[in-house]
């Protein structure tokens, strides 16, 4: 009986450490992490991001509290400080401005940041503390410019209009110059014949858009940091009575108004960029740090850790009914 007793003890005993581990591999063993996301404003575009954290979080038992900075680098100031002052083991941050993001490092202390949607200087980061997960600015860009080299393969010269996101965005900046370098580096005299921020806003670009017209230099394509500002392009030209169709339009999100112009023919390319996909990759990363670790073996990691990127996708009217939501 005593060695019947004592082989169901250990069982039971073998049990309880298989079941451990289980829950361990399912993320018991993250319960008590907290993740404070420090988001720019309270739009939908913000409140998606921090849904999809929280999805994604909750997987693992992690915990996901939120605060919107409505634009103001003070607030955000504040938000970070209220982080440190409850205990939370990582921030998460889509920052106001970029110019801040020393400055934040300094409140947070201890605290490892992970960035999202904007990016902060190379020198900002470090693995294992600060990482940036996004998807690369410059690589939209670059593949805007390959299809427009690949369509217009057979002219020496193209007369480009730029239409860019606000001054000093890291989407800017990286979007811009992969369409640039791209473009310069094909051989062919490339004119900017026109070039302004419209601020990610369609009717702005559609405002700017009219007023270059006016001068009636000839259009080969018009590149822009995002499908709003090429859908406000293309209206100012249909407006005009602008024949668009030897003009190729292209933007990048691959969003669901850019989608419909790609299908109707008005808008040539964009570019994907996997929201979800990159909400999983951060929250991923954050566990991550909370936990001491670095990021290297997360796919899309550098191999200095500093960042984590989730590829964009080519979308054009080969390809745009996989990413219409119609």
């Amino acid at each position: 009986m005593k060695r019947r007793i004592g082989a169901l003890l250990i069982v039971m005993m073998l049990m309880m450490v298989t079941l451990s581990g289980c829950q361990n591999e399912s993320g018991a063993g993250n319960q008590d992490i907290k993740i404070f996301y420090a988001a720019v404003e309270n739009v939908d575009y913000y409140q998606n991001l921090v849904n999809l954290v929280s999805e994604k979080a909750a997987e693992s038992g992690v915990q996901v509290y939120a605060e919107y900075a409505d634009n103001s680098i003070e607030a955000q100031d504040e938000h970070v400080k209220k982080a440190v002052a409850e205990g939370y083991d990582v921030i998460m941050c889509s920052l106001v401005t970029p110019d801040t993001a020393t400055e934040l490092k300094a409140i947070a202390g201890d605290i490892p940041i992970v960035f999202v949607n904007s990016a902060p200087d190379d020198e900002i980061l470090g693995d294992g503390k600060y990482v940036y997960v996004a998807s690369n600015e410059a690589v939209a860009g670059q593949y805007q410019a390959e299809y427009v080299l690949e369509k217009l393969a057979d002219k020496e010269e193209l007369n480009v209009v730029v239409f860019k996101g606000p001054k000093g965005h890291s989407a800017t900046l990286g979007r811009t110059s992969g369409a640039k370098k791209t473009l310069e580096a094909s051989g062919k005299k490339i004119n900017y014949v026109f070039e302004d921020y419209a601020d990610f806003n369609a009717a702005k670009a559609q405002e700017l858009m009219e007023v270059f017209l006016k001068t009636d230099v000839p259009i080969d394509c018009v590149i822009c940091n995002n499908d709003e500002m090429a859908l406000g392009a293309i209206a100012a030209c249909e407006n005009a009575n602008v024949d668009t169709s030897s003009i190729l339009f292209l933007g990048i999100d691959a969003s669901a108004n850019g989608c419909v112009a790609i299908k109707d023919g008005r808008m040539a390319f964009s570019a994907y960029q996997n929201g979800k996909a990159q909400c999983e990759a951060a929250t991923e990363v954050a566990i991550k740090l909370a936990n001491g670790e670095s990021v290297q073996g997360i796919e899309g990691a550098t191999e200095d850790g500093k960042y984590v990127w989730i590829p964009f996708e080519k979308v054009d009217s080969s390809n745009v009914a996989q990413y219409s939501a119609e």
